[in-house]
């Protein structure tokens, strides 16, 4: 035991050092005040999902069996209820028309072959259509888009900002253009597909080899074995091309994302770039003078297609973007396409999905990125505190490692790819996360998102064919049925959840808005862990603190991860804080923000400061000088 202490105190000595080392690089950046404008909360949100209020839930059940949610269940009453949460932006997954195992055909939809489709309602991540909306959406199919437009404009009504997603990696194995405006050709219609590569094919191919359906590996069966004409396991594709992963095989593994092909950014097969590179120094330029640089460069085709696609949906009102696999397409695209978006709405939003932190400042700083996830740092990291694994004395070197760049990461603890809180899988129940999420919320000044039937603790319990427990399915017509607790048949009142499903929602609805307004938030900040470790009897690695400020506002939080225990001691300021912050001698009142029943008291002395503090398992306090 006196080991294990002794090593613990060596390590936060050496994060002590580190933050001293880092302090010059600190008080640049990560400690600097930030614009004063709104926290960006994105409330990502499964659009086929969100307005199902069918509670079958058979595996692999059609749409008349499952039911599958419309534009036109976006009402004002759920818009407005979406916002009083906290919201400020809706990110709508799987708008973009992608393959479907469904009869469209008298609308002039090809069907798509259940043998290259995920599921029975398809992935939204295999687009087939780049300039027209998911006919399942649609109550009319015919006027699909004139509704998605409808729902854009009574999302800005709303005072709400939208985001779709853009796959720029891979599109369907089917890609029909059945909508595109004039001039506009379809990927690989123009491809020389006698060849593996030429810089304005739009995919790569392997000559003179057919396309073959993987093997199923346990048990696999598309629809689950029911008959479909186009289900023999065949696929017509001559010659072959690379999967949307980058597999070089005519017979992709079952594993690999053989129901998309991947895009050819004028990247070679040995990976040498056939293109301009943006010069030195073009990571301390501004979107303007990275669109001057493209604006007379000949690039890729792929490139002038995903432009193209972008200003679309900007013309139609669409304000910002979720990047799937951000990173697996040349940081040398995201600059030209970004600025051009940034010039036609500079306030777009953009949002890259990338798991590489090498490549964190590139995409920033050259792609011209607003935003990119922080998964593998800060949510791998809560994740493994929050099932008990791991400890929050990891937290502040991640803190550090992205002060520069702190108000770019968005912070989340679910989304369609992660697994629900409170599956088994993960956590088992969601109030476990309560902690995480508040530090999410309030550590920086960078967006946080939460996924739709998480603050009402849906656990992804369904077996819906394709997709399997833990995570909500985005492959299958299903009900989602603690959210439809809250959709409560449409009202949007809550008028169906438990006591415990209020209260759940109640804390993200205090946490999302508080976060949203609090000035401090988007100020300065400074971990007081480390020093507490050392210093304050009691305090030890299940409990996290940080102080936040800017010239309105000066908070103190402190949060407890363990869900069984309760942790009473003297949370201390260091000396250098308390003249940061002028405070003089004597007791100040701090006022709880979160819920507002505590009222302790900070007592300045000889130039420390120190305020008791009892927190109750998951508990957390916001306190307010």
């Amino acid at each position: 035991m006196k080991k294990n202490l002794i090593h613990a105190v060596c390590l936060l000595a050496m994060i002590f050092i580190v933050a001293a080392c880092n302090e010059e690089k600190v008080g640049k950046t990560a400690t600097e005040t930030m614009s004063p404008s709104q926290k960006i909360v994105v409330y990502q949100v499964f659009t086929r999902l969100f307005g199902n209020t069918n509670t079958t839930n058979k595996p692999w059940g059609t749409l008349e069996e499952n039911g599958v949610g419309k534009f036109n269940d976006f009402s004002d009453k759920a818009l407005q209820e979406i916002r009083d949460l906290g919201v400020t932006h809706i990110w709508y997954t799987g708008v973009p028309h992608h393959a479907v195992i469904r009869d469209y055909t008298e609308y002039g939809i090809s069907n798509d072959d259940p043998d290259v489709v995920k599921g029975r309602a398809g992935s939204p991540y295999a687009v087939k259509d780049y300039y027209q909306v998911n006919p399942d959406l649609a109550v009319n199919p015919a006027k699909r888009l004139e509704e998605f437009e409808a729902l854009i404009a009574r999302t800005h009504r709303h005072g709400l900002k939208v985001i779709i997603d853009i796959v720029p990696n891979h599109v369907a194995r089917r890609y029909e253009g059945l909508n595109n405006p004039v001039g506009v050709r379809d990927f690989g219609a123009d491809d020389d597909a006698t060849i593996e590569y030429h810089r304005d094919n739009n995919f790569y191919y392997i000559p003179g080899e057919p396309f073959k359906v993987p093997t199923p590996l346990d048990g696999y069966r598309p629809l689950g074995g029911e008959q479909h004409p186009l289900s023999d396991g065949k696929f017509e594709e001559f010659p072959a091309k690379w999967t949307g992963n980058g597999s070089r095989n005519p017979q992709p593994h079952f594993y690999d994302w053989y129901e998309t092909v991947k895009v050819n950014y004028g990247v070679r097969p040995d990976g040498s770039k056939d293109f301009p590179e943006l010069p030195e120094g073009f990571d301390k330029k501004g979107y303007q003078a990275h669109f001057d640089f493209w604006k007379d460069k000949d690039v890729p085709n792929s490139w002038k297609k995903f432009k193209d696609i972008a200003l679309f949906w900007i013309g139609k009102g669409v304000d910002g973007f979720r990047y799937d696999m951000a990173e697996m397409v040349p940081v040398e695209f995201w600059s030209y396409m970004n600025s051009s978006i940034k010039m036609k709405n500079p306030e777009a939003f953009l949002l890259a999905e990338i798991y590489n932190p090498k490549a964190y400042r590139d995409y920033i700083h050259l792609g011209k990125m607003d935003y990119l996830y922080d998964k593998v740092e800060l949510y791998d990291t809560l994740k493994n505190i929050i099932q008990g694994k791991g400890s929050t004395d990891h937290i502040a070197p991640i803190q550090i490692g992205l002060a520069d760049i702190g108000k770019h990461m968005l912070h989340f603890l679910e989304n369609h790819d992660e697994q629900r809180i409170a599956s088994p899988e993960f956590a088992g129940k969601a109030e476990k996360a309560k902690p995480a999420a508040v530090l999410s919320a309030t550590i920086d000044s960078g967006p946080m998102m939460i996924y739709f039937g998480q603050e009402v603790g849906e656990p992804g319990a369904e077996d819906a064919g394709f997709g399997k427990p833990s995570r909500t399915s985005i492959f299958d017509y299903v009900g989602v049925p603690h959210h439809q607790r809250w959709m409560n048949g449409g009202k949007f009142d809550g008028g169906q959840l438990t006591a415990e499903e209020k209260e759940l929602r109640d804390f993200y609805k205090r946490l999302l808005n508080l976060a949203k307004t609090s000035p401090a938030l988007a100020g300065k900040y400074q971990e007081i862990h480390h020093y507490n470790r050392l210093h304050t009897e009691w305090y030890n690695d299940k409990v996290f603190s940080f102080v936040r400020w800017s010239d309105g506002q000066r908070l103190l939080i402190v949060t407890n991860f363990d869900s069984q225990q309760s942790f009473g001691f003297d949370l201390e300021l260091p000396a250098e804080l308390v003249k940061i912050w002028g405070l003089s001698e004597g007791e100040f009142r701090l006022l709880e923000k979160l819920y507002g029943y505590k009222q302790p008291i900070l007592q300045v002395a000889g130039g420390k400061a120190k305020v008791r503090v009892d927190l109750n398992p998951l508990e957390s306090w916001i306190l307010e000088l």
